[in-house]
């Protein structure tokens, strides 16, 4: 009888220690483990917290009442490389190293310096385990701005943005390795999506992970940039029945997706919807893994968007009212093309359901993550740690102005001062084209440009322009185009 009970003690005990095993993380680093889910041009309008109708979004609604949406949060421009660029180096548009997108030979964009100290590299060097998995766009494979060089242990995805523009790609890369999807035939058939091949290995490094040290998850999506086009599954079903249509027709699978482009597309607006509803889906399988690994209650999940909603391949976001009321869309500098969805959770930390109007930046993102890993952002950035507003502190520091410029279309400038928002169009060509005005809260839509009743305040914020764009051999922007 002694015996019997002794073995089953014994098996108690080792039972209580496995489980001590798989629940608990490094007990002498208590820091929390960060995932960054960026979207690709989602705009402030296409979520279900901030209006949208016609499209079910539960995962992120869930999230958002897990934790705290920023009401007037903006991405570094409003193109995808620059916008990356500043989220990962601290430094707003007139700074950061990366400010268009550049395409290099034979696959990939310009790529960031060695010399720039991004936010993974810090993370990395505080003794963080980092990975990256979906679309780089900040250098090529074995160049100086790969991201293996630039603090991420892991990739897995996109490395260049040109190839992203297509959902089932001849091939993906998997760190230094090139990863041929053998099914998608050189982009002659469709079978292997890539966005679930993605989550599949990001759902994978979260089980693999290293139990000893906290990680930074970074997951740039896809969805929902163009093109429009997802698995012919359930979710598409759903959404056939809830439009009227017009097909779009564009470069299809085949000789046609040589050319570039997008392909065609016989359901553009259930696509779109499905596109975003997957991109929900993906949102709550990580956080149900993150639940099923006991790392909810010390993990900041952080979710976003790239820039404003884009309008090519067939995309509608009128109809969606993507841009949620703001004006502007993907290339504007007004509200639509740079405001985001931003929602935070870091359960126990952040009150939950609640709103924050701090104005903030992807430039705010560096500081803010070096001081969860507790040691000290670089000086030469523009950014502002918001863990004081996480963290539901009244001592939050703010910006005296936020910048943002745009190298295409004749160049675009925007600066926001309080409420005082001041666009310049044409600013390259130009650059003493007039600046237009707006008051953002009287007229958040940027519908009334008052710069000749304010002729001295859109002067002033014209100074703070010119002095906040630090001219780019690389990158070059005023006159440009002359």
């Amino acid at each position: 009888m002694k015996k019997v009970i002794f073995i089953a003690a014994l098996l108690f005990l080792q039972t209580i220690s496995l489980l001590a095993q798989k629940n608990k993380e490094n007990p002498n680093d208590t820091r929390p483990n960060i995932i960054f889910i960026l979207a690709d041009d989602l705009g402030y309008g296409d979520i279900a917290i901030n209006g949208q109708k016609l499209i079910k979004t539960p995962n992120i609604d869930k999230l958002a009442s897990q934790g705290v949406c920023f009401t007037q949060f903006y991405a570094g421009t409003s193109v995808c490389a620059p916008s990356r660029s500043s989220l990962l180096t601290g430094q707003h548009t007139g700074h950061t190293y990366i400010r268009g997108n550049k395409g290099v030979d034979p696959e990939g964009q310009e790529p960031i310096a060695d010399s720039v100290l991004t936010v993974a590299e810090i993370l990395q060097k505080a003794g963080y385990q980092t990975a990256a998995f979906g679309k780089w766009g900040l250098g090529s494979v074995g160049s100086e701005g790969d991201p293996n060089k630039q603090g991420f242990d892991q990739f897995f995805g996109y490395n260049c943005q040109t190839l992203a523009h297509r959902y089932y790609p001849n091939h993906l890369w998997e760190n230094g390795q090139k990863i041929v999807l053998e099914a998608n035939k050189n982009l002659i058939e469709n079978k292997e999506y890539a966005p679930d091949i993605i989550q599949k290995k990001a759902l994978e490094f979260v089980d693999n992970r290293a139990k000893d040290k906290p990680f930074f998850l970074f997951l740039p999506y896809i969805l929902p940039h163009a093109e429009l086009l997802v698995p012919n599954d359930s979710i598409l079903a759903y959404y056939k029945k809830q439009f009227n249509e017009k097909p779009y027709k564009g470069n299809d699978y085949g000789v046609e997706a040589t050319k570039g482009g997008y392909t065609s597309q016989e359901y553009p607006h259930a696509t779109f919807a499905a596109m975003v509803s997957r991109l929900d889906l993906y949102v709550g399988q990580i956080l149900e893994k993150l639940k099923q690994e006991g790392l909810d209650k010390n993990t900041l999940v952080i979710f976003t968007s790239d820039n404003g909603p884009h309008i090519e391949g067939g995309a509608d976001p009128v109809f969606f009212n993507s841009g949620g009321g703001f004006r502007g869309v993907k290339r504007d500098l007004y509200e639509g093309g740079i405001r985001e969805p931003f929602i935070a959770r870091w359960t126990n930390v952040i009150k939950p359901n609640s709103q924050s109007n701090h104005i903030g930046a992807f430039w705010d993102i560096l500081p803010t993550f070096a001081e969860l890993a507790g040691v000290k952002a670089p000086q030469n950035i523009d950014g502002l740690s918001f863990v004081p507003t996480l963290k539901g502190n009244k001592t939050q520091a703010k910006h005296a102005y936020l910048y943002w410029e745009f190298h295409e279309n004749g160049g675009k400038q925007a600066i926001r001062q309080g409420n005082w928002k001041a666009v310049k169009l044409n600013a390259a060509v130009n650059p003493k084209n007039e600046v237009e005005l707006y008051d953002l809260a009287k007229d958040p839509a940027e519908s009334k440009n008052i710069a000749k009743q304010f002729p001295e305040k859109a002067k002033e914020l014209e100074v703070l322009m010119n002095s906040s764009h630090v001219e780019s051999s690389l990158f070059p922007f005023v006159n440009q185009n002359k």
